[in-house]
């Protein structure tokens, strides 16, 4: 299995299968990097398709010594700030209730599975009202699963600094979720 660098590379010297490759290897997470980002999936289905669009053209600019994950992760949070800068937060809508992707529901029992549908739509119009900063930190942590030192080096700052808006953000998402 050939290295994001390497098949960044082979995209630079012009290989269509290298970035078909890249694109199979990550084209899931940036789906939900995006969808828990603009919380819509038509919007992060685009925004991630824009995502690769720009790793294409941009090939060329990309430094091989350098990771790419923190490169294509840029490239998806600008999207999606721009993105958000130009919706209302009225004209917002939220990720469906019914995605397996977000949150696992137990369909097994029906009042279980209402209760935590419920709590699903909560969770989404919360982080939706969040700043970016913070729903970015929260999705990297918490729905991502990465470690802290991942986001340090996909956001480019200190491991203390991550663990610092971390805490900041989940006192801010609870206070929204009614300390849930």
């Amino acid at each position: 299995m050939q290295s994001d660098a390497a098949l960044v590379t082979m995209v630079k010297d012009g290989h269509k299968s290298a970035f078909k490759e890249l694109v199979e290897r990550h084209k899931k997470p940036a789906f939900r990097m995006a969808l828990g980002l603009v919380g819509n999936k038509d919007d992060a289905h685009d925004i991630s398709q824009e995502a690769f669009l720009r790793v294409y053209r941009s090939a060329a600019t990309f430094d091989t010594s350098q990771p790419f994950l923190p490169w294509f992760y840029t490239i998806i949070a600008n999207l999606c700030r721009t993105w958000l800068r130009k919706r209302s937060r009225t004209e917002n809508r939220m990720v469906d209730v019914e995605d397996p992707s977000f949150l696992l529901v137990d369909k097994a029992d029906p009042e279980k599975e209402v209760m935590q549908k419920e709590t699903l739509s909560r969770l989404q119009d919360a982080l939706m009202q969040l700043e970016f900063k913070d729903r970015e930190i929260i999705m990297l942590q918490h729905f991502r699963g990465m470690s802290y030192e991942e986001i340090a080096e996909i956001l480019d700052i200190p491991k203390g600094t991550v663990m610092s808006r971390l805490y900041y953000a989940r006192k801010k998402l609870a206070a929204l979720m009614g300390a849930e």
